[in-house]
């Protein structure tokens, strides 16, 4: 897994959530394709997203619970993992570190 994205455009405007705890960039590829890629701080309280493409959330760095959909469970997803969001569905994430992710839209 590479470290970095070569040839790219990032949207200078931020994308900002829950007063500042989620904080993300969308990055635009030659083909097309956009990612974002961003950061949650520290949560007291689960974070509820809800997504309209299918989503695949890459974790760089830190590690969260999550909890997709309908599920009655959450799931502790750490660095070099990733957990998958079906399009039109929401997940729930919370986390006591800074967690670095990636969110990949596959829709």
């Amino acid at each position: 897994m590479s470290a970095q994205f070569d040839h790219v455009s990032v949207l200078k405007k931020s994308n900002v959530y829950f007063g500042g705890l989620c904080i993300s960039h969308v990055v635009q590829f030659e083909d097309g394709t956009k990612k974002t890629l961003g950061v949650i701080l520290p949560t007291e309280a689960p974070l509820t997203f809800e997504t309209h493409v299918p989503e695949r959330m890459e974790i760089i760095s830190g590690e969260c619970r999550v909890q997709i959909a309908e599920s009655e469970e959450s799931e502790l997803f750490r660095a070099g993992q990733s957990f998958y969001v079906p399009g039109n569905s929401r997940f729930k994430i919370e986390t006591d570190d800074v967690l670095d992710y990636v969110c990949h839209f596959e829709g």
